[in-house]
């Protein structure tokens, strides 16, 4: 696709979403798009963004990934205190490194929870989110 109609294709991805295409949005959006499947933490896609030229604040880029996640186009993935934006949207589950930091997806078959407690009153289970904590041994 040349780069024009990239662009017309990211703003009209974020229209659809409701997500008005700022300047800011739209170089959130490129980066995600050229970065391909990957985990985004708000620090390390202000870094990214920074490398590249473009400048705008961390709360910038964290109220955008947010905007994206709660619109869909990003799913949030959080462990402990922190939080990751995940570009793969599709439903899976994640391992985490617990010494690295590092979070990746589960390929594959994905682990099944069965079971589950019924909802509170007047509520629905939207899905549930497993995060697999490992460690390298030996």
């Amino acid at each position: 696709m040349a780069p024009r109609d990239q662009v017309l294709s990211d703003s009209m991805r974020l229209r659809e979403a409701g997500i008005r295409p700022t300047k800011p949005r739209m170089g959130v959006m490129r980066a995600i798009r050229e970065g391909g499947r990957r985990h985004l933490s708000p620090d390390s896609l202000h870094r990214e963004l920074a490398d590249t030229g473009i400048r705008m604040s961390l709360a910038t880029v964290y109220n955008t990934l947010k905007q994206f996640a709660d619109a869909g186009l990003l799913r949030r993935v959080g462990v402990g205190d922190r939080t990751w934006f995940c570009t793969n949207t599709s439903e899976h589950h994640h391992f985490f490194d617990e010494v690295t930091g590092r979070i990746e997806d589960v390929l594959g078959d994905q682990p099944r929870v069965i079971d589950l407690p019924p909802p509170p009153l007047g509520m629905s289970i939207l899905g549930v989110d497993v995060v697999i904590r490992v460690r390298r041994t030996g």
